[in-house]
């Protein structure tokens, strides 16, 4: 895992459009993250999927929300976490996660196509495992109190009950004028 920093404002990486609607689901997770200070609450996640080719820019994104959180944000790579050993990857999330949740970090998930891209039709067992991963993935998060952001390439390539997991979807386009 490697912190995330940016120069970059956020007039330099999105559009104006996804700019705003960024902005608003950091604005609900900041106000999420203030209504636990509760003893008996319950962490609600915060789970936005970045999607397109800018893939600079979805970090830059990250680093930019942790500084209005005033919170640190780590990279994840999934293509490190997810093995080909039975029972690896959830173990490898369970260290991400309990490292993150002590630290109190943002966490943003890249090269989530590793985890998603993997066959959702159950044709045999090893389909069936690696739908338990991503079911393993969304009960981690759910029990996560800081937002998670996830960054893909191609949003198509994800099943719609995937897409239901996420609070926000946006777009980072090649060109920000987009």
């Amino acid at each position: 895992m490697n912190i995330i920093t940016t120069q970059k404002e956020w007039d330099e990486i999105l559009p104006k459009r996804s700019g705003q609607e960024l902005l608003k689901v950091l604005g609900s997770c900041r106000q999420k993250k203030h209504s636990l200070s509760g003893a008996a609450s319950q962490p609600i996640p915060c789970l936005v999927l970045l999607y397109g080719a800018a893939r600079e820019n979805k970090m830059a994104a990250t680093a930019l929300i942790a500084v209005a959180l005033q919170q640190e944000a780590y990279r994840v790579d999934l293509l490190a976490i997810v093995s080909k050993y039975i029972g690896e990857t959830e173990k490898n999330l369970d260290a991400v996660f309990d490292k993150a949740e002590k630290a109190n970090w943002i966490l943003f998930f890249d090269e989530a196509d590793a985890l998603f891209g993997k066959r959702t039709d159950v044709k045999d067992a090893h389909d069936k495992y690696a739908n338990q991963e991503i079911s393993y993935l969304f009960q981690k998060i759910e029990k996560y109190k800081n937002p998670v952001l996830i960054a893909t390439r191609n949003k198509t390539q994800l099943p719609s009950y995937i897409l239901r997991h996420f609070h926000s979807v946006i777009n980072f386009p090649e060109n920000k004028k987009s």
